[in-house]
């Protein structure tokens, strides 16, 4: 085979070659006969290695059959498979990025095969695809993330070990800029950091811990809006590890984007202030939580209370509506009314979140959703369960806001003050 595929190549005979990887595919590796099948593989390895270079132009063809064979119900020919997908893409090197999404997708079902030489096989090609990509410019980051999204989501030990992998390996080409795609995969990295394996947890806090230094390195260009409602939830998870971790993210959040974080404040106090009551065992979630709770007080400024509400875009809602009209009324008002055409609407909450960093002034156009944050404190007076230090944080911040925002606070005063009276005769006595 080899002797004859190079004879074509030499007199640059290309139907005959398209004609033997046909003969090869069609009556061979997809053939009902077993040994037919492994024939055919080793055949289609055969013709990539004598085409040399020019295995690249038939790649489709090529890699297409033996791909198909990767579901074979026999392990032998699974095997046969994973070594003659690595000859073929040994050979064509770079030439296989533009097939990397159906290879990524074959070898993540074998990085879970039950058989531990069809596993072991695909390791040794998924090494070589790794090489292959890191030493690239060519990786086509924007249509392999929807793959890498969807896949995230497995619950299998072996495919999570796979994806985090793939994922260390992405984070550490200087050409492929992860960041901007981290709204997309945050929330399934988090659930990874809960698995059963250590080695697991272990490899995912090493992703998410390299995602963090990059935040901090360059937190112009981090889409901060569009992942605080995932951390939200995340700070309410019951895995410490995954808690506590989300937490970290949500006090540098606070902390590097600043009144960017103003819209999810009622979501953040969901999950901090009951963190603050916790005893020794969960020390540090409780000490990060403090931390977050401070910063998110000092992004409340006294301007909060001036913002002139007729001259708005849009009104903000005295009764809170749904999150999402919420999160776009605080993300626009409080900039320029005059030059905020209604347009303003249509644009993504990452495009407002960068104008925020363009601003020279520390203000950027984002309003205090008083209402969300005041019903959230209400709520927590109103649980008896709440511990002590949860309910003095509550009335600091109630006191807090009275200071900065007395004009808004003033509407609250009626539903306040009853629990407030109510809280004077608290089992503790600092309450």
């Amino acid at each position: 085979l080899r002797r004859l595929v190079r004879e074509f190549v030499a007199q640059n005979n290309t139907s005959q070659i398209k004609h033997v990887i046909q003969i090869l595919s069609q009556e061979f590796a997809l053939s009902q006969h077993p040994h037919s099948r492994k024939g055919g593989l080793i055949g289609l390895a055969a013709c990539s290695i004598a085409l040399g270079k020019d295995s690249g132009l038939y790649l489709k063809e090529l890699i297409e059959p033996v791909l198909t064979c990767f579901n074979d119900a026999d392990s032998r020919l699974r095997y046969y498979a994973c070594e003659a997908l690595y000859n073929i893409v040994k050979v064509a090197r770079g030439s296989v990025l533009p097939h990397f999404n159906v290879l990524f997708d074959g070898l993540s079902k074998l990085a879970a095969d039950p058989d531990p030489n069809v596993k072991s096989g695909s390791e040794l090609l998924d090494r070589l695809l790794k090489d292959i990509v890191t030493e690239s410019n060519q990786f086509d980051l924007v249509s392999f993330i929807p793959l890498l999204r969807e896949r995230i989501y497995s619950n299998n030990q072996y495919a999570r070990q796979f994806i985090i992998s793939w994922i260390l390996v992405l984070e550490s080409v200087p050409d492929i800029n992860l960041l901007d795609y981290l709204p997309e995969i945050l929330d399934g990295l988090f659930q990874i950091l809960g698995d059963n394996s250590k080695e697991i947890r272990k490899m995912c806090e090493v992703a998410l811990g390299e995602f963090l230094k990059e935040i901090k390195k360059n937190p112009p260009s981090v889409k901060f809006a569009e992942m605080a409602n995932i951390l939200v939830i995340h700070c309410q998870a019951s895995d410490d590890l995954i808690q506590l971790t989300a937490m970290c993210w949500m006090r540098e959040f606070i902390q590097l984007a600043g009144r960017v974080m103003l819209p999810y404040s009622s979501g953040i106090l969901t999950a901090v202030l009951p963190c603050l009551s916790y005893d020794d065992r969960k020390k540090n979630i409780k000490e990060v939580a403090n931390v977050c709770n401070q910063s998110l007080m000092k992004l409340v400024i006294p301007e909060d209370d001036d913002v002139d509400e007729a001259k708005q875009p849009m009104p903000t809602p005295a009764e809170p509506a749904s999150e999402e009209t919420l999160s776009k009324t605080e993300a626009v008002s409080g900039g320029e009314p005059e030059t905020f055409a209604v347009d303003i609407w249509v644009l993504p909450l990452s495009f407002l979140h960068s104008l925020s960093f363009l601003c020279s002034s520390e203000r950027i156009p984002v309003t205090l959703n008083l209402d969300g944050i005041v019903q959230v404190l209400d709520c927590h007076l109103h649980d008896t369960s709440i511990g002590m230090m949860t309910r003095i944080a509550v009335l600091k911040w109630l006191y807090h806001l009275y200071i900065k925002t007395p004009r808004k606070m003033f509407r609250h005063t009626d539903s306040l003050f009853p629990i407030l009276l109510r809280t004077l005769s608290d089992e503790s006595d600092e309450v």
